[in-house]
């Protein structure tokens, strides 16, 4: 693995907050809109480094239901990149296996848009060597609402509901809970972004813009967590041999 240590524990799904263009931008001089250019063109190196650290799952935080906030132009801008991104990569990603999945909501997008979206849901579904979820007009709090309402749609019972009759309804149902959080640009908020499914994630923050976190930059990352010790709210307890055998909840 060019020379790097072997990871002892790869995380199945690892999520991303795509943070940082802008700003990577103004640093070299250049528009806004550039940065978000290098941005979309990085996630097809992310994806060849998530294929080669044998990651199955990627989501990436793409545009949030908050970013409709951002000037008109920025904003036009961005839905023409991403339209860019279907035409120029979908035969590419159909051919290497993965499988490309939509979370988050379709109003207020073009129709043009949520068709490329549809077709690339579509084209890929039997792909199994990646699955790649794309946070697409989306926020962690309308997905949580938009459960609730098909729950009660269904006709639900009150005492029926459970986590995982929630669960099910989110767009990642199906889908393990993300192991590993990544969030570039150095800002440590969430931003409203898998907030039911990341209540136990691992949480790695780097001060590197998206254009420029690459295949080492995500070595890091997985390294930091293959170090941690995943308690999930459990304590360990000590036998008499000072080792640890067994945990306990808090």
């Amino acid at each position: 693995m060019n020379g790097q240590p072997a990871l002892s524990k790869t995380p199945r799904h690892v999520a991303i907050i795509m943070d940082g263009n802008g700003r990577w931008a103004q640093r070299q001089g250049l528009p806004r809109l550039a940065g978000h250019r290098a941005g979309v063109n990085n996630i097809r190196r992310i994806l060849e480094a998530a294929v080669e650290f044998g990651i199955p799952i990627l989501t990436i935080y793409a545009f949030s239901t908050e970013n409709w906030k951002r000037p008109s132009l920025e904003v036009k801008g961005l839905m023409m990149l991403f339209e860019e991104a279907f035409y120029r990569e979908l035969s590419e990603m159909k051919a290497k296996g993965v499988q490309i999945r939509h979370l988050g909501m379709t109003e207020g997008v073009s129709p043009k848009l949520q068709r490329l979206l549809r077709d690339a849901v579509e084209q890929t579904r039997h792909n199994t060597r990646l699955v790649l979820n794309v946070a697409f007009n989306y926020g962690g709090r309308a997905e949580i609402v938009e459960a609730v309402k098909k729950i009660v749609a269904e006709g639900c019972r009150a005492e029926d509901v459970t986590e995982d009759v929630i669960s099910r309804h989110l767009g990642t149902a199906g889908l393990p809970d993300p192991d590993l959080v990544i969030r570039t640009g150095g800002d440590q908020r969430l931003s409203n972004f898998l907030i039911w499914q990341a209540n136990y994630a691992e949480y790695y923050v780097t001060s590197k813009y998206w254009p420029d976190f690459d295949r080492d930059e995500l070595y890091t990352a997985l390294r930091a967590f293959d170090e941690r010790d995943r308690r999930f709210g459990r304590v360990h307890v000590a036998t008499a041999a000072d080792g640890y055998t067994d945990m306990v909840g808090d």
